[in-house]
């Protein structure tokens, strides 16, 4: 269920987590003569049937049973529990069976949805890859995945057509070269997003690997956070750009100087999207580097010991800090978890560079890291493969992946730029790509996805390459972020783009066809926005799956005609301000 936010207070300068008009925010549960299923208030006794399973088996064993029984039995031998629960934890979901159209979405059980098929979702914390990582990907995609590869706006990167049979040859590969699947999906604590510049950008505050990796090796795989009440989501930056989306983050370290105490980290929790989304808020609290770790550590645990878990949709850690606010919950951090104060902290300042280090830039060592666009984030086996071979042979071994479904390829020599960005352009990554192609992402979409009701990636990449030659004559001021979403869950973030399309049914011209719900002026805060926000709806606004671009270009033309240019208006600004028939 939404609820809808009919009155937001207004939020204070950089610390705000409710939402703008339009746009709908997490509330605590209403008073309720049943409980909640706290752990630490009502006891461990579960609630619901998906918590019954977990603690029979929170989904760690379940590898065991995928190496010795399904891999050899096949899909048809797989326990239904561990299929549609367990296999989750390690990173693996059933793809939707192809043919079944989105008006059947809601209709069908999840067996009836389902294909002998998985997708697999490849765990990359900070985004670090190497160039041997990324030939063993490219090399899974190919052998096994026809060819299937998506970089995700979580840092992860999802191959699709995997049989239970291959699995384990899967995970020897990949865990050969260091990377695995553990605990990429599922009710635990899920990939770790890093700055993808961390340790090589010229103005960066602090690196945050050795903070990502201590809780990589600490708590990933650990048993007694393999049972939380949903998914809890982590981001850490040390970069000004505040990269990591961290806004829409359970737990997020943004890197700060304290006049005092100096470099460390300013700690946000309570981020989340899907149906109703709510920004994150800062704590007031300043993380040393060294405390880093025992403070995600004890976030982790207020959610596993307090966060609901009779209702799925109520078991966001969102929901928790809507009850408690930002005082008490800094409070039970220390005292129940910590076992000592952390000082006052302040904000970081608004962020003065673009977050998704498309482009050429100078590295503190003088070499060079280049940020390349695929189209929301579709690559292949074959590309990955050719892209390996080209970052070796313009001298690097080091990529990275980005929360912008983008690239960064690390330590280019100088001489090398401009040779390795075409090589990247024939291959579809480009470094200096439209700025509608740049802030254009799209999750899985119907294509795969069993909760999708219409398709994006190949709607979106359609949109864009039509909009490039319609808009070819016009300057945009800035990036327009473009978000398209299967559904209502919002995996691409649709409620923080300037425009977000959100998947369902529409009525047009009396016709009901695929299409999308318009979110517009929505963002997190970056070098255009002082503060995060959602993007605002208007009644009525509707848009086929096939008119994409016509919408884009028509509000697009109207933006540009109708802008404050003294003012450096931006997209978001226009569309909070303007009248809803300059939108339609």
């Amino acid at each position: 269920m939404t609820i809808s936010d009919t009155e937001p207070r207004p939020a204070p300068r950089r610390e705000a987590a409710t939402t703008r008009p339009g746009g709908a925010t997490a509330r605590p549960p209403r008073p309720s003569s049943k409980p909640n299923g706290q752990w630490k208030i009502d006891g461990t006794t579960p609630l619901n049937g998906n918590e019954e399973w977990k603690q029979v088996d929170d989904g760690l064993s379940v590898r065991d049973r995928i190496e010795k029984i399904y891999s050899k039995g096949g899909f048809a031998s797989i326990d239904p529990t561990d299929l549609h629960g367990r296999f989750r934890v390690w990173g693996l979901y059933t793809q939707r069976k192809p043919g079944i159209d989105g008006g059947r979405t809601a209709t069908l059980e999840p067996h009836e949805l389902e294909d002998e098929y998985f997708m697999l979702r490849v765990r990359i914390d900070g985004g670090q890859l190497t160039t041997e990582q990324l030939r063993v990907i490219a090399g899974i995609s190919t052998d096994f995945g026809r060819d299937t590869a998506d970089i995700t706006d979580r840092q992860n990167i999802q191959l699709h057509w995997i049989r239970v049979e291959d699995v384990p040859e899967i995970w020897r590969r990949l865990e050969a070269v260091g990377l695995r699947t553990t605990e990429a999906c599922g009710d635990v604590p899920r990939v770790i997003l890093g700055s993808p510049v961390a340790g090589i950008a010229a103005d960066e505050l602090l690196d945050p690997t050795p903070q990502i990796d201590e809780i990589s090796e600490r708590f990933i795989g650990d048993p007694t956070l393999a049972n939380l009440p949903r998914k809890f989501k982590s981001a850490i930056t040390g970069h000004p750009s505040q990269d990591v989306v961290h806004e829409i983050n359970d737990v997020a370290f943004v890197a700060v100087e304290h006049p005092q105490l100096g470099l460390g980290y300013d700690l946000w929790v309570g981020g989340a999207l899907s149906t109703t989304p709510r920004l994150g808020e800062r704590l007031g609290a300043f993380v040393r580097p060294d405390q880093v770790a025992d403070a995600w550590h004890g976030v982790t645990q207020i959610f596993r010991d307090y966060g609901y878990r009779r209702l799925r949709n109520k078991a966001r850690l969102k929901f928790l800090l809507a009850e408690w606010g930002v005082e008490k919950f800094r409070q039970v951090l220390q005292d129940e978890y910590l076992g000592y104060a952390l000082p006052d902290g302040p904000a970081a300042p608004k962020p003065k560079s673009q977050g998704d280090h498309v482009g050429v830039h100078r590295q503190k060592d003088g070499r060079f890291y280049i940020g390349v666009t695929p189209i929301v984030g579709r690559v292949s086996g074959p590309t990955l493969a050719k892209l390996a071979e080209a970052i070796e042979k313009h001298g690097s071994t080091r990529l990275r992946t980005t929360p912008h479904q983008k690239l960064v390829i690390l330590d280019v020599p100088e001489e090398n730029v401009e040779p390795l960005i075409a090589e990247l352009d024939a291959l579809g990554l480009q470094a200096r790509p439209s700025l509608l192609r740049r802030g254009t992402i799209a999750c899985t979409g119907i294509e795969f996805c069993k909760l999708a009701i219409v398709e994006t990636k190949v709607n979106a990449t359609a949109a864009v390459l039509d909009l490039e030659e319609r808009l070819k004559s016009f300057e945009l001021p800035h990036p327009i972020s473009l978000h398209v979403n299967g559904c209502p869950n919002s995996c691409a973030r649709i409620q923080t783009a300037d425009i977000g399309l959100k998947g369902q049914l529409v009525t047009i011209d009396g016709e009901q066809v695929p299409g999308y719900q318009v979110h517009l002026g929505g963002g997190l805060a970056s070098q255009n926005r002082e503060d995060p926000g959602v993007g605002r709806t208007v009644r009525g606004l509707k848009v086929a799956a096939d008119g994409i671009a016509d919408y884009v270009d028509r509000v697009v033309r109207r933006f540009l005609a109708d802008r404050d240019v003294a003012a450096d208006e931006t997209f978001a600004e226009w569309a909070h301000r303007a009248e809803e028939e300059a939108l339609q």
